[in-house]
């Protein structure tokens, strides 16, 4: 989809020779513009949940809630998070504190996972599968082998997961993904039964709640706080009780930022000092990054390009077209 934009707001923009684009200029401006329309989406979506409410809005194919949630859910990820700060005893790191990840925009749900079956280490890489050091697994009977199957298996160095397919045999376990590429990484295995809700409470409310015994989280109604910001410019929650420590109990369901688009090319050589470079589009270059959003935002992606380089080249026409058409998308969604 981005060559297919890029191509149309050149069209725009050069029309009565305004002025080059250049590649970089451009993967600025659409940057920006999935960002705006990302954000747009969680607006719209509240806004429409309130017309919902309000019983103004349609069904099945009109259902304009559905659709909205969709993609926002499209940018749904899981992950189980980092320590931050671990104080290491007798070879395991502990912490209450969990790094988010770098990409969040906001968290969906914190699950601490309480039953963990089993730790080992990687003695040996084999792909979709995890080897074990020890023999410790067992496949008889095969209705209730140990690990049982659907368990999860976390390569807490780096904090990679997969579910349990299969138990080969004593030493080896069938994953769902191929997540152990290092001999000694090492393996947490978790029921995938008792998994359990973290509430989030506010900093003022954790200290009343912690200042009683009757009221003190507990690991069956665990809690955490979100806000705090380590020295290295990482967030972080902190998870109560603070017994919660281990590497790998903490996993985070959150919607992650769009990654920025990037119109890649490669130089055909120099066209003069007006055209210091004429790139055709590649799209197998390694940084090579379309556009997140779906093909039915694309008018409305050209639009908010248009109005960047309508300000870059100092063209008002370009502007005014760019902000007529997304004024207009506007109305047309609203």
């Amino acid at each position: 989809m981005i060559n297919s934009v890029r191509n149309t707001v050149l069209a725009i923009a050069n029309k009565n020779n305004y002025g080059y684009i250049s590649p970089q200029d451009f993967n600025l401006y659409a940057e920006q513009a999935q960002m705006d329309m990302f954000e747009d989406y969680f607006y719209a979506y509240n806004n429409w949940i309130n017309r919902e409410n309000q019983r103004s809005s349609g069904k099945g194919y009109a259902d304009i809630v559905k659709g909205l949630a969709e993609v926002i859910e499209s940018f749904s990820q899981q992950a189980f998070l980092t320590q931050y700060s671990p104080i290491t005893f007798g070879g395991i790191s502990t912490s209450n504190q969990f790094g988010l990840p770098t990409d969040y925009y906001l968290i969906d749900k914190v699950y601490y996972y309480p039953s963990k079956i089993l730790i080992d280490t990687a003695s040996a890489v084999v792909g979709n599968q995890f080897v074990a050091t020890n023999p410790i697994f067992e496949t008889i009977p095969t209705s209730q082998t140990f690990p049982r199957v659907n368990s999860i298996i976390v390569n807490t160095t780096t904090l990679a997961q997969a579910r349990v397919l299969q138990v080969l045999n004593a030493n080896t376990l069938a994953l769902s993904a191929d997540i152990f590429t290092t001999a000694g990484d090492r393996a947490v295995v978790y029921s995938n039964t008792n998994i359990v809700d973290v509430e989030k409470v506010t900093q003022n409310k954790i200290f009343n709640l912690t200042s009683s015994n009757l009221t003190a989280p507990s690991k069956q109604y665990p809690a955490y706080v979100k806000g705090d910001f380590s020295n290295v410019g990482q967030e972080v929650i902190t998870v109560y009780p603070e017994s919660i420590d281990q590497f790998g109990d903490i996993q985070v369901n959150y919607i992650r930022y769009p990654k920025d688009p990037k119109w890649t090319y490669v130089n055909l050589g120099g066209g003069g000092t007006a055209f210091p470079e004429e790139p055709l589009y590649d799209p197998t270059q390694p940084d090579f990054q379309d556009f997140e959003l779906p093909p039915s935002d694309e008018p409305t992606l050209i639009a908010k390009i248009c109005q960047y380089i309508g300000i870059e080249i100092r063209e008002p026409d370009v502007y005014n077209f760019g902000k007529a058409e997304e004024s207009l998308d506007t109305q047309e969604t609203s």
